[in-house]
């Protein structure tokens, strides 16, 4: 397997709280995207990462899968209890989005609106399903996708590691390893910069595409950090 990770301010923020994660040889990548409106939302992200940083690689990939919900758990605990402590409503937060895989299955965890996208036989798949007000809208069928870009809670995630319920509430999907196929995870400054059908162009181009896709987002004038990884298969 080989693959590529860029992570970049954007345009307009001066502090970059995205963070990503790359141990192919546990078959592991990740994404964290510190919460808006959250304080410390970078130190969020790292701790994310550096939770599953940990994962013991002689452990089977099943027993990873466990493993790694197991530490964001124990991880989305601590930051709720230092909630508590602070009595500060405004709390630590990040998103989460982790692929994986070995050679034959694939399996994300998810919560918030960072994504995980499988180009695969020339058609662009969304692996992952957005955390968020808007999509709750959209699923309901009160918002279409392009009135979603501009209402007024378009930044408003509904599940983040260190906020929303008590236990964290994390994603799953599997499927099958195949030849060729590519992943990219991400983060919501990406896909709010490059609609789904650049980013498969970029996915195409081959190279260095996570840093063709943050140089694409830049071109686009990305309004909020953003971050890629990218994952293909032999």
């Amino acid at each position: 397997m080989r693959h590529s990770a860029a992570t970049h301010a954007g345009a307009i923020r001066r502090e970059n709280q995205d963070a990503l994660l790359c141990r192919p040889d546990i078959g592991l990548f990740l994404v964290a995207d510190g919460a808006g409106g959250h304080r410390d939302g970078a130190l969020a992200a790292a701790r994310v990462v550096s939770s599953a940083a940990a994962l013991d690689a002689r452990a089977s990939p099943t027993a990873r899968l466990s493993a790694l919900r197991q530490r964001l758990g124990q991880l989305h605990d601590s930051l709720l209890d230092e909630i508590d402590i602070r009595d500060d409503r405004s709390g630590t937060a990040s998103t989460v989005v982790a692929l994986l895989l070995d050679r034959h299955f694939f399996a994300c965890l998810w919560a918030g609106d960072s994504r995980i996208y499988l180009l695969r036989d020339g058609a662009l798949i969304r692996l992952t399903h957005d955390h968020s007000v808007v999509q709750e809208l959209i699923d309901s069928g009160a918002l279409d996708a392009q009135e979603a870009e501009q209402h007024r809670e378009a930044h408003v995630i509904t599940r983040a590691v260190g906020a929303g319920t008590t236990q964290l509430m994390l994603d799953k999907r599997v499927g099958q390893v195949m030849p060729y196929d590519r992943f990219l995870l991400c983060s919501d400054g990406l896909t709010k910069s490059l609609d789904e059908a650049l980013i498969q162009r970029c996915l195409e181009q081959g190279g260095n595409a996570a840093r063709t896709l943050i140089e694409a987002a830049l071109r686009h004038k990305a309004r909020d950090n953003i971050t890629a990884v990218v994952v293909a298969t032999e």
